[in-house]
């Protein structure tokens, strides 16, 4: 709620409102107990713009989630964007090793550099055949 409101200036009122909730008093309570029902992930993920849920999820199970590949052609820009998250893991592999850093902060750091390869894996299966781009962001 807190990206809703600095992001797209979202109230948890309007946040309610947009995911058809009767009463946004429903979702103060379950974000002061924690407790989201499933149900209610993608539709809140979606008004907020964020899917810190879904990733939470994933990477507390071990996997890897990564936006579905397009086939699109790899711009310089998107493979300047891995090799700096390749760079950022391998330091902090270096900084792991060396006692400098802590586990929580590497396996990030891992878990964004695995990502990043999934996503170009996939582009490259799925090359021959690009999608469309459907789904605008959110703030369009």
């Amino acid at each position: 709620m807190e990206y809703a409101r600095e992001k797209y200036n979202l109230s948890p009122e309007r946040i309610a409102e947009r995911m058809g909730l009767a009463s946004h008093w429903v979702l103060y309570k379950w974000a002061s107990e924690g407790r989201l029902p499933a149900l209610q992930i993608v539709s809140f993920e979606h008004v907020c713009g964020i899917n810190l849920i879904s990733r939470w999820l994933a990477a507390a199970g071990g996997k890897l989630l990564i936006d579905i590949p397009t086939g699109r052609t790899a711009k310089a820009t998107d493979m300047q964007q891995l090799q700096s998250l390749l760079h950022e893991a391998t330091g902090a592999l270096l900084a792991f090793y060396a006692g400098k850093q802590d586990a929580v902060e590497t396996l990030a750091a891992i878990q964004g550099g695995l990502e990043g390869l999934a996503w170009h894996r996939g582009n490259v299966v799925q090359h021959d055949n690009p999608q469309l781009e459907l789904g605008a962001e959110h703030g369009e």
